[in-house]
Parts: structure tokens; C-alpha cells; sequence
């Protein structure tokens, strides 16, 4: 032996790559017994995720549709009105309403909506019903209006939603 090498008596370490740990065993297990189970699991999550995020965000769109009828009219603007709800120039009630409405509730600011009670809330299926809105322009007194909302689909197919008809103000207390 000669002096400049030294004498080992253990084998040269394995390269960390090669190193074998319990957390290390445990994913190989894992991987091998489960990968199938783990990923049908994660698939079927995320497509019931992706469903209840598209219904759940239907309550979104009729917010946002009653608002932008709201605002339309607050504005004076009959046209944009007509625009939002469907087929309203088919009722004459509907058309002398938006007129009545347009001109009467004309107001300057933002439109903040204080409460909004729709009956077709959370529908799985296709539904027609009343929404109660209760809305303000800062520096004026609420208003409470109904809407008739109509929601076509189903909970599997996607759920659509349209205006029908916005009223004239009711009672601050009344009901649809």
C-alpha cells in the first residue's frame, strides 16, 4: 500500500439520486399501486369543481344582468332598457313600464343594489320567477322593483338567464 492513498474501509456513498429514504419507498409504493385510483379521483374533482363554478356563477350573471337593466334605466336610456329585457316590446304593459320608468326614475351616480331575493335562485333546471331588487343612487331614496327572470338549461348543460320584464317601483316593504 502506498502512503498517499488513503485506506477505506466503507464503500464510496451513493450518489443522492441513488439514495434510498422511507418517504422515498413510500411514493415508489405508491406510484406503483395507486397512480390509477390517485388520477381518476383528481379527474372526477375537477370536473365537479368546474360544474358547481359555473352554476354557482349563474346567481352572478342575474346580478349583473338586473343591474345593467337598473342602470340603463336610471339613465334615461330606453333603448339599452329594451336591450335587456327580452321581448319586452311584445307586452304593452313591459313597453309602457320602460317608458314610465325611464322617465321617472332617472337619476345621476352609481346604482348600488341593497338586497336582491330572486325566486329562481339555485334552480337546477329551467325556471321562470320573480326577483325582488331593492336599489339605491346615493342621495336618493330606494327603490324597489321586481324583475321576471327566466333561466333555460340544467345544472349539466349550463344554466342561461334572461330579463323579461322590470316593473315600476312597489312599496319599500312589497313583495313580487
Amino acid at each position: 500500500m502506498s502512503s498517499s492513498e488513503p485506506v477505506s474501509s466503507s464503500p464510496s456513498p451513493a450518489p443522492s439520486s441513488q439514495r434510498r429514504t422511507p418517504l422515498r419507498d413510500l411514493f415508489d409504493r405508491l406510484r406503483r399501486r395507486h397512480i390509477v385510483p390517485i388520477l381518476l379521483v383528481l379527474v372526477v374533482f375537477l370536473v365537479l369543481s368546474a360544474m358547481l363554478a359555473r352554476f354557482l356563477s349563474t346567481e352572478n350573471v342575474e346580478r349583473d344582468d338586473v343591474l345593467a337593466a337598473l342602470e340603463a334605466e336610471t339613465s334615461g336610456n330606453e333603448r339599452e332598457l329594451f336591450s335587456q329585457l327580452s321581448g319586452c316590446h311584445a307586452i304593452p304593459r313591459c313597453v309602457s313600464d320602460v317608458e314610465l320608468n325611464t322617465a321617472n326614475l332617472r337619476r345621476r351616480g352609481q346604482v348600488k343594489i341593497v338586497s336582491l331575493t330572486s325566486a329562481t335562485a339555485y334552480s337546477l333546471t329551467g325556471a321562470t320567477g320573480h326577483t325582488r331588487v331593492a336599489w339605491v343612487v346615493l342621495g336618493h331614496l330606494p327603490v324597489v322593483q321586481c324583475a321576471t327572470v327566466k333561466r333555460t338549461g340544467s345544472f349539466l348543460t349550463g344554466i342561461s338567464v334572461s330579463l323579461l320584464v322590470l316593473s315600476k317601483p312597489i312599496p319599500n316593504e312589497g313583495n313580487c
